[in-house]
């Protein structure tokens, strides 16, 4: 009884430690997001000043679609707000089970999934953008008498916002792997796909001033919609599959077959991994020895549990022992 208590308040402690880790890596994330809002706000004040003073349609939707980005950013940074609310002991108003020693780290692990959520509505943003622009794109196209060739200022607009957003990529990107954090990778394809869109303004608007050829507006237009929409959909996917429980199959057979060589252990009867937002969980049920004792057994879970954190970085694997009742 006293190795078990040991135990649980070491447990405890490892998960103190990984949550103070997990928040830590969140709050950067989230002073990476304060970025983009702030890089977003910057380029849609330009855009729009520059495009009213150059005649530029296409600079103007290009505006559009970055200050839809802060929408994007803002949504990412209400989920990983929920995430780091740890001075919330409930969950939208429901308390969970005070007599339940694992309370705070499963209300913490339900918070988590709250960064999943508005990462998915993220991706949802950028589909509808996506049908804006291509609808832009299809309309500039058949209507042609609508549009006319932009003064040579709006190049300076397009150009700005490409260097600008390309450095917000690149800063979401290395943030996002460093950290391994969900809304920073989808606000690092969300600022690609920016990037890509204002490269698609400045190649349209300089084809414009310099062949002038007004259809390179449309062209332009339904490039870049159907990367923005590409994009969007990979982030919804993503997001929805870890919403809906799915872990990669192949992930999940590495990780029995590393249980299966523990001696003691006969079969592995059942694995199952967990996305809890950017954190793994895993249960499992070993077939083992119907004579081992009870200690036994337990302290055999607790290996392996020690084996998972320390080799894939699963933070919780709960291991359910039963007798191996095969002959």
């Amino acid at each position: 009884m006293q190795e078990f208590h040991e135990h649980h308040v070491a447990e405890a402690a490892q998960w103190r430690a990984t949550q103070a880790s997990e928040l830590q890596k969140l709050r950067r994330a989230q002073n990476h997001l304060w970025l983009n809002v702030a890089a977003y706000l910057a380029i849609s004040v330009i855009e729009f000043y520059l495009a009213v003073v150059g005649h530029s349609q296409t600079l103007r939707a290009d505006a559009l679609n970055n200050l839809s980005g802060i929408i994007s950013a803002a949504l990412l940074l209400v989920g990983i707000f929920i995430a780091r609310d740890v001075d919330d002991d409930d969950l939208l108003g429901q308390p969970l089970p005070e007599d339940s020693p694992q309370a705070g780290q499963r209300l913490q692990l339900t918070r988590f999934h709250y960064e999943t959520v508005f990462t998915l509505i993220t991706g949802i943003v950028m589909v509808g953008i996506s049908f804006s622009v291509l609808f832009s794109g299809l309309k500039s196209l058949i209507h042609p008498e609508e549009q006319e060739i932009p003064r040579p200022i709006t190049l300076v607009g397009a150009a700005v916002a490409l260097v600008i957003m390309l450095g917000v990529w690149w800063l979401n990107r290395r943030a996002g792997r460093r950290l391994n954090n969900a809304a920073l990778s989808a606000a690092a394809q969300d600022s690609l796909s920016d990037a890509l869109t204002s490269l698609g303004t400045l190649v349209a608007i300089g084809g414009a001033l310099w062949f002038q050829f007004k259809w390179l507006d449309g062209v332009a237009s339904l490039v870049v919609g159907m990367f923005i929409l590409t994009a969007g959909v990979k982030i919804f996917r993503e997001s929805s599959l870890n919403l809906a429980d799915y872990f990669d199959p192949q992930e999940e057979a590495t990780f029995k077959q590393v249980i299966a060589q523990w001696p003691g252990v006969r079969d592995v009867a059942a694995i199952k991994a967990h996305y809890n937002g950017n954190m793994v969980t895993l249960d499992v049920i070993i077939a083992v020895d119907p004579e081992m004792r009870v200690q036994d057994s337990y302290r055999l879970g607790e290996a392996i549990e020690e084996q998972m954190r320390r080799q894939f970085g699963i933070v919780d694997t709960d291991v359910m022992a039963v007798p191996d009742v095969q002959k």
